[in-house]
């Protein structure tokens, strides 16, 4: 157990409990209509330390938000967050540029998150030395980290971003972050901009990275392939909230929510003989300034009964480890699917 971690590894890296944020929408002559977005909507999980917990579901449905929430680039509007132990922004809680350190963030657009007038080694550096590192001590950690994700220091050491490609330009975004000697990553589709092989090797790094260093990962991605290859745990949200959570095995082979079948069925197959012919999810998602009562997903779910629209389902765990927030996994709800409750 390294000098930071207090809490020992039965404790959560993170433990996140009914996040929430709520984007005003302008409308009429003044900009006052009073109706709001709900990107993130009562969302509550846990980061085991050492894990990776994948986040999946469609564009829109508060993987980024959530995501920038932790990060602490956007202000829950409610709900609470603890690292480790400690709470993060609560008054006497860890304090920001402790919590920034040990939780780093790397993002879809590689181009973006650099600043063009940095080299890759000045970009790398430029973090230690805010926190207080000297500027040899700064150089000699960024040139070390260029190496390390695959980079040759003197060859890529002193290129601007346009002159790196996407793959380097994210392994730079990679060393950045890992300068800070962070506990937790959080990859925000940091490989959907890549092409396959590039990819592929970026996502062995990471696999490598987090094995020498004990990191713990929050990998956002709308790819199940790639979530299926590097996640331990899956989450997948929907319209801002959670609804289902499992181990990546189980989840993949027996998913319980009717929305997560859906996107597991629309990956594609290689084999002739799974040839997808009609699309299995059908619609699109419902306004999220009004969503629909209850189950969210009901509008669009071949198994939707009154039940579904008259009460909100809850997040509870149908086999050991597996949640889901489903009227069909509860015996309780009344919907004429649902398992018959023994006595």
């Amino acid at each position: 157990m390294s000098a930071e971690d207090r809490g020992g590894p039965a404790q959560p890296l993170l433990l996140v409990n009914e996040l929430s944020k709520h984007f005003a929408v302008r409308s009429g002559l003044f900009g006052r209509g009073g109706q709001q977005v709900r990107a993130v909507d009562g969302v509550s999980f846990s980061v085991a330390k050492g894990e990776t917990l994948g986040v999946v579901g469609e564009s829109g449905c508060g993987k980024s938000t959530t995501a920038r929430l932790i990060a602490r680039l956007l202000k829950a509007d409610g709900g609470e967050m603890v690292f480790d132990g400690d709470a993060v922004g609560a008054y006497g809680g860890m304090a920001l540029k402790d919590y920034r350190r040990n939780l780093q963030m790397v993002f879809q657009d590689s181009f973006a998150s650099l600043n063009p007038r940095l080299t890759a080694i000045d970009t790398i550096a430029y973090g230690p030395r805010v926190h207080g590192l000297s500027k040899s001590a700064a150089r000699q950690r960024a040139v070390s980290l260029l190496a390390r994700v695959g980079l040759a220091p003197e060859q890529f050491g002193s290129r601007y971003p346009h002159e790196l490609s996407g793959g380097q330009r994210q392994r730079v975004n990679i060393a950045r972050a890992l300068a800070f000697e962070p506990r937790m990553l959080i990859l925000d589709e940091a490989v959907a901009a890549l092409d396959k092989s590039v990819q592929a090797q970026v996502l062995n790094l990471l696999q490598e990275l987090k094995a020498e260093r004990g990191l713990t990962y929050l990998f956002i991605s709308h790819d199940l392939q790639v979530v299926h290859y590097l996640a331990d745990r899956v989450m997948v949200m929907y319209l801002g909230r959670v609804v289902e959570i499992g181990p990546v095995a189980a989840l993949y082979a027996q998913p319980r929510h009717p929305y997560t079948r859906a996107l597991l069925a629309a990956v594609p197959s290689m084999d002739p003989a799974r040839r997808t012919e009609r699309s299995p999810l059908s619609g699109d998602p419902p306004n999220p300034i009004n969503p629909p009562s209850g189950c969210r997903f009901r509008d669009r779910c071949p198994h939707a009964q009154a039940v579904c629209a008259e009460q909100v389902p809850l997040l509870r765990e149908t086999v050991t480890g597996h949640w889901a927030a489903c009227h069909l996994d509860d015996p309780r709800s009344g919907h004429a699917e649902a398992p018959v409750m023994l006595s």
